[in-house]
């Protein structure tokens, strides 16, 4: 993708997903986010209904008036998108492919924290960790983070997700706002999301085409592996085949789910064809 066309396809997200953050997500991510704890801000004048709790008795005694001290949230935290680029992500059978829906997600997110004044970072990551681009402040950071998403190449096409939670155990030491995108065609990663989910609040973040749901009766087909471009003839017409690949697909998403239920985890699916704005707004309600 030339210079000029990426610049315009990174203004138009920006403009879709800022209008979404400012005025839906804003407010919502912050009541369900919470800082540190309170730190101390000021000492002012004792006024009617105040908290005599928080007289500042030493001030209070020099002035020989009341103060009281005032404490205000210690809100600065940091978000790690972690999105997967592995090659199941440029399927797409609709209007969109996964990997589109998973880059608004990711830019809606990203301004959001930007709007409460939070660092962001990002780990794209197939079955090996592709880019890093440690958490840091601002506009300007959230649109390189938005140009690496649209416009990066892996190296590998496969999918490890326990490896990527390995390293986001190895570089974030404090606690973090975790959002993990992917469509969870992976396993045995698990025990790696629970050592995560001790430490870090994290969110996995299932974007799905409703053609991956179930196998078309097409007879005869060709198909390719994205991730392993293996191509096999499927006999679509095989109701045994059908129902094997159908049970396959069920055990995965349940594996998602139990796995992240059982970490404390947060857990978000959304087809491509339906509203991410609904399924976040919930999810930030329900939590908040």
């Amino acid at each position: 993708m030339d210079t000029k066309a990426l610049l315009k396809k990174v203004r138009k997200i920006e403009i879709k997903t800022r209008r979404l953050s400012d005025h839906i997500f804003g407010g919502e991510y912050h009541s369900t986010f919470k800082g540190r704890g309170m730190t101390f801000s000021e000492v002012r004048q004792y006024q009617f209904g105040d908290d005599v709790r928080s007289i500042d008795w030493n001030v209070t005694a020099r002035y020989n008036e009341p103060y009281i001290k005032v404490f205000e949230e210690e809100r600065e935290l940091t978000m790690m998108l972690m999105v997967d680029v592995s090659g199941s992500q440029n399927f797409g059978t609709s209007q969109y492919f996964k990997k589109e829906i998973i880059t608004e997600i990711a830019a809606t997110l990203a301004f959001s924290a930007t709007q409460n004044n939070d660092k962001i970072g990002l780990i794209l990551f197939t079955d090996t960790i592709e880019l890093y681009i440690p958490p840091k402040k601002g506009r300007f950071h959230v649109l390189r983070i938005i140009r690496e998403l649209i416009e990066f190449e892996p190296k590998s096409q496969k999918t490890n997700i326990a490896e990527a939670l390995k390293f986001l155990s190895s570089v974030m030491k404090k606690k973090a706002i975790v959002f993990l995108l992917s469509d969870f065609m992976a396993d045995d990663y698990q025990h790696t999301l629970k050592i995560a989910g001790n430490k870090h609040d994290v969110t996995g973040i299932r974007v799905y085409d409703p053609k991956e749901e179930t196998l078309p009766n097409l007879g005869m087909v060709q198909m390719e592996d994205e991730e392993t471009n293996e191509l096999m003839l499927v006999n679509t017409g095989s109701k045994s085949t059908r129902a094997q690949y159908a049970k396959q697909y069920n055990e995965r998403v349940s594996y998602f789910t139990e796995s992240f239920t059982r970490s404390g985890a947060g857990v978000i699916s959304t087809r491509v064809d339906e509203s991410y704005v609904k399924k976040l707004l919930g999810y930030f309600k329900r939590r908040g």
